[in-house]
């Protein structure tokens, strides 16, 4: 879990929840690091796809997680950017082809066995804002806030949308809906970490917050946090 003198703010959720957006813009505030722990899973998947894995080649997409050649970083402009051996992948893994490989990689034990010590390295000073779907319950369990951001299916299919076409990724609605329920059900029902609030969570719903809302309720919570302690 690495270094537990080393804040964790943990923020968990289903896909399209915001969990993305608000993470960013926390990190960025606090000074933290960042960890996008579903974009690693939707390298994996896009790493398969290339290598021309079988969807179910449970050990051979282990194998990549383990030596995955990526680099996170941002532009001059402060929007993600992500490597893969070298090469610009940001929109491709937002795609939601993407996705959908990324939740069936998911469900691998071996893969998420592969991925944990990556994840840990992520805790470095003076913080990490961990954003996933177990960073509360199974990678950083020790973490000091936990958060459970989610939304009704149907805002987040919107949002997904709205981010898609805004991106020039063109999709369609009632697909988009039907994926993420899909979705829903085997991130919650998979055996392994499924996608569940940590115990001790604040569960903060979106469906009618904007962003900023769930950005300053949250810089809230670590304030009252570190004041407490």
């Amino acid at each position: 879990m690495g270094d537990p003198r080393i804040p964790v703010l943990a923020i968990d959720g289903p896909s399209g929840s915001g969990k993305g957006t608000v993470a960013r813009a926390l990190a960025a505030t606090l000074g933290w690091h960042l960890l996008d722990s579903g974009a690693l899973y939707r390298l994996v998947g896009l790493a398969g796809e290339r290598a021309g894995l079988a969807a179910d080649d449970e050990a051979g997409h282990a194998a990549l997680a383990a030596t995955l050649p990526v680099t996170f970083g941002q532009t001059a402009a402060g929007e993600e950017r992500i490597l893969l051996a070298g090469e610009e992948v940001t929109a491709l893994i937002r795609a939601e082809t993407a996705g959908r490989r990324a939740s069936e990689v998911a469900a691998f034990p071996a893969v998420r066995r592969a991925l944990v010590d990556r994840q840990h390295a992520f805790r470095k000073p003076p913080g990490l804002v961990a954003d996933g779907r177990d960073m509360g319950t199974v990678i950083f369990p020790d973490a000091g806030l936990k958060v459970f951001l989610t939304a009704s299916a149907a805002a987040r299919a919107k949002r997904r949308y709205q981010q898609l076409q805004a991106a020039g990724i063109l999709t369609d609605l009632a697909v988009l809906t039907e994926e993420i329920a899909a979705r829903d059900t085997r991130d919650a029902n998979r055996a392994v970490s499924p996608l569940i609030p940590a115990p001790d969570s604040v569960q903060i719903d979106s469906t009618a917050l904007s962003a900023q809302d769930v950005i300053n309720e949250v810089l809230a919570l670590v304030k009252a946090r570190s004041s407490a302690g």
